[in-house]
């Protein structure tokens, strides 16, 4: 080959480039192939996302940014991407055995037992069957609507059963107590709104108890009874005792007013001989004085007698009664010295 030749060195130089062209070619399909590829997964799943069915034993409901709405018709619905969110319910029938396990069969004490209005106990088991009538309530209005359910079942069923006898539960009323029960637990399903409708509700069984649990209800009943007994006997006693101690609460109080009043006629007639006696001292001192000394000597001794030695030599024996008389009708020495100096005066 003729290196000299310019049209020989060209065409060398563009196969010399040629395979990074080809690689730079190439990375760019390959980020197209991959950008058509993304572009059309991203429409894929904006597509998949914008439809929803709905089956014929199906309801949902299209929450919109926390606001949700039923949707009821079976079909294919739009729905907006990542906005819009779907949640489906099942509105087939179902059913809630109520006293006995459905596998098994067997009574569950709990629920099965009843107490009739003649006091007797019977074991009773129900079926009821129910359904979704709005998925809305049925999703937001309860955490389990289910158990709701359940608890409004025994609760009408048990207040049924209370309003019929025995016989009537086990043979001739259990149509009756039916009809009752349904129409019950339909209003307390209009009332209480968990998005659940009654289909119908039935008495699958009913039976007396074993005797095991007879003898158990006996016992209670006993202890009843000796409880209210013992009540009565209670609340007799307190009847027989109450009015004893009201009468003498009574004949207390009326003793201490007399005793009262007793000390405030004594504290009155002393506080009125003191003043007396305050206004007799301030006339006569000395004669209040001397009456006052022989009238806490006659209560101290009553019986003495006084003698007086007279300036004759005359003994003189006179009871004390006497002598304080003496003592009020003749003034003594000091006072008619007193008398006397103050005639001076004048």
């Amino acid at each position: 080959m003729n290196i000299n030749n310019p049209f020989q060195r060209r065409n060398h130089s563009s196969n010399m480039a040629d395979p990074s062209r080809n690689r730079r070619s190439a990375v760019k399909k390959g980020k197209r192939i991959i950008g058509w590829t993304a572009g059309i997964a991203v429409l894929a799943i904006v597509g998949f996302n914008s439809f929803y069915q709905i089956k014929e034993q199906e309801q949902a409901v299209l929450v919109t940014l926390g606001k949700a709405k039923a949707v009821t018709d079976a079909g294919l619905h739009f729905k907006i991407p990542f906005i819009q969110q779907v949640k489906k319910v099942n509105t087939t029938i179902k059913g809630i055995p109520i006293g006995y396990e459905i596998v098994s069969g067997d009574y569950i004490d709990d629920e099965a037992m009843m107490i009739t209005s003649d006091y007797n106990f019977v074991n009773v088991d129900f079926f009821v069957e129910y359904q979704v009538s709005d998925p809305v309530q049925y999703l937001y209005s309860s955490k389990d609507p289910e158990s709701v359910l359940r608890n409004m079942a025994q609760r009408c069923i048990r207040t049924v059963i209370a309003g019929y006898d025995v016989d009537s539960v086990l043979t001739t009323g259990k149509n009756e107590i039916q009809a009752n029960i349904k129409e019950m637990l339909i209003r307390e399903l209009d009332q209480n709104q968990i998005g659940l409708q009654l289909v119908n509700i039935t008495i699958q069984d009913s039976e007396p108890p074993t005797a095991e649990v007879m003898q158990a209800f006996k016992a209670v009943e006993n202890a009843k009874q000796g409880k209210e007994t013992a009540l009565n006997n209670a609340n007799k006693y307190k009847n027989e005792k109450i009015p004893d101690a009201k009468a003498k609460a009574d004949q207390i109080l009326k003793e201490a007013e007399v005793y009262k009043q007793q000390q405030i006629d004594q504290a009155t007639a002393q506080a009125a001989r003191m003043n007396a006696l305050y206004d007799e001292y301030q006339k006569n001192p000395a004669v209040t004085k001397k009456r006052m000394f022989y009238e806490a000597m006659e209560e101290v001794l009553p019986d003495v007698k006084l003698i007086i030695d007279g300036s004759d030599g005359i003994q003189k024996i006179l009871p004390i009664e006497s002598f304080m008389q003496e003592s009020e009708d003749k003034p003594n020495e000091t006072e008619k010295k007193a008398a006397e100096e103050q005639k001076a005066k004048k």
